[in-house]
């Protein structure tokens, strides 16, 4: 079969959030630029489609956001959130960069909408698309284009030349017949490998069958395979990855941010013995979210209920599915398949420990359990008003954390010491040397917004 060939400037490898600032930033800085995504158009972007929100360092209140959100503060909650496992010089550098950004993304056709108030406290921190992720994803294309830019759909690399840390050319797969691209620089902005099950299972065992992908299927980690296996330096633990407790009854792929369940503040969390298994009053939900996707994961079967009564019904964002009802808590145990007598006891004995306080999710309140094995510190209620309600979850991986090492470019480093001269990455294939273990709300868009940036205007300079 005759191999087609194309050559540009700078090629970049995915076509979400990271890719996109990349491709941008690149071609505003004179270099020719080509971006090659695996997924049809129609589901361009990854798992930026999905996502709602980016959180950047502030120093003032602004249109969209009501108050400041400093560069310590912000990085005391990634302290917070990653229990120290982060690149600290890294991500500081990440958060500083981080204030000019909101900035720059709308100058490139992004529009925010007003703060959001409610349960996810996120009106001062974060700031919100206008229309959500894809809205978002399509001005980025919008201006990649009237720029120049060229995309290339449809287009799964499937080798990537590499001599001595320096990139060469990419092969892909365009129409089913083979294309070269050569290319001056290289920017690798194509997901983790998330949507990679056998892969998942190396890390986690076959508990891995039992998880939900909330994102895109596409992310295989085809590209952070190739570079891993041709001498780019790893970082990051294969198992921990963004991992969220989503609605049980979400397809395997791709359900995205409407069957995410932010309800776990105003009730219990059990597993299929009816059994608590975490503080479900820790912190504010949007510092503690992903957490429990790892806590389920933990559990029989990697299921677990969220359950309460009709007075939180109406507090939070439902998810696509509609909540499991009971008039009563047995009728409820029974629905869900749950030992009644277990369930009961479980209910009744949390019931008995709430301790008397004025209820208030926006602050710590002083709602709290005492005497049990496993404490609720903030926000609990006796769950005594029917109906009763739960909504089943699973484990919905994101994405994961194992990717590639760089450095304050965006530069890729080499095993053995050394980095790459031409090859930079971007997104959620480095969002390890960031996130360790945890997450923030936000964080993932910021890391691909700040580094696919830098990781653009490096490969143009390069160029």
């Amino acid at each position: 079969m005759v191999e087609e060939s194309i050559q540009t400037d700078v090629l970049v490898i995915g076509g979400g959030n990271a890719a996109l600032c990349a491709a941008i930033a690149a071609r505003r800085k004179g270099a020719d630029v080509l971006v090659v995504e695996k997924a049809p158009k129609f589901y361009r972007g990854g798992n930026t489609r999905h996502t709602r929100n980016m959180r950047c360092a502030h120093d003032t209140a602004t249109d969209t956001l009501t108050g400041p959100y400093t560069e310590e503060e912000f990085f005391d909650d990634l302290l917070r959130v990653t229990e120290g496992n982060t690149d600290e010089d890294l991500a500081r550098h990440m958060i500083a960069k981080s204030k000019e950004m909101l900035v720059w993304i709308a100058d490139q056709g992004v529009r925010f909408q007003p703060s959001l108030g409610g349960t996810l406290s996120l009106g001062r921190t974060n700031s919100f698309f206008l229309g959500g992720g894809r809205a978002m994803l399509n001005a980025l294309y919008k201006t990649a284009e009237a720029l120049g830019v060229f995309v290339l759909y449809d287009t799964p690399v499937t080798d990537i030349e590499l001599v001595n840390g320096h990139f060469s050319s990419a092969l892909a797969e365009k129409d089913g017949k083979p294309l070269r691209i050569e290319a001056k620089a290289l920017v690798a902005a194509a997901g983790g490998f998330e949507a990679n099950i056998d892969w998942l299972k190396e890390g986690w065992g076959d508990c891995a069958e039992n998880f939900l992908i909330r994102g895109t299927p596409y992310n295989r980690g085809d590209v952070l395979r190739l570079l891993l296996d041709k001498g780019v330096e790893a970082i990051g633990d294969p198992t921990q990855c963004h991992a969220v407790a989503i609605d049980a009854r979400a397809p395997k792929f791709d359900g995205g941010i409407i069957t995410r369940l932010d309800c776990v503040v105003f009730g219990i969390v059990v597993n299929r013995n009816a059994e608590r298994f975490y503080d479900e009053g820790e912190d504010f939900w949007p510092k503690r979210y992903a957490i429990w996707g790892r806590l389920v994961a933990a559990q029989p079967d990697q299921i677990a209920y969220i359950v309460f009564d009709s007075k939180s019904l109406k507090s939070f964002m439902p998810s696509l599915f509609p909540p499991i009802e009971g008039k009563s808590i047995a009728e409820l145990a029974q629905k869900l398949e749950l030992p009644v007598e277990a369930f009961e006891q479980t209910v009744g004995t949390f019931n008995d420990a709430v301790q008397p306080g004025t209820f208030d999710h926006t602050v710590f309140d002083d709602c709290h359990t005492k005497g049990l094995a496993i404490e609720k510190t903030h926000w609990a209620r006796k769950l005594e008003d029917p109906p009763y309600y739960a909504y089943p979850v699973r484990p919905g991986i994101t994405f994961t954390y194992l990717g590639t090492r760089v450095d304050k470019d965006a530069r890729m480093q080499l095993e053995g010491g050394g980095q790459a001269d031409n090859m930079y990455a971007a997104g959620e294939i480095m969002a390890g040397n960031v996130l360790g273990k945890g997450y923030a709300a936000g964080i993932g868009m910021t890391i691909g917004s700040v580094f696919g940036k830098i990781a653009g205007e490096g490969a143009a300079s390069h160029v």
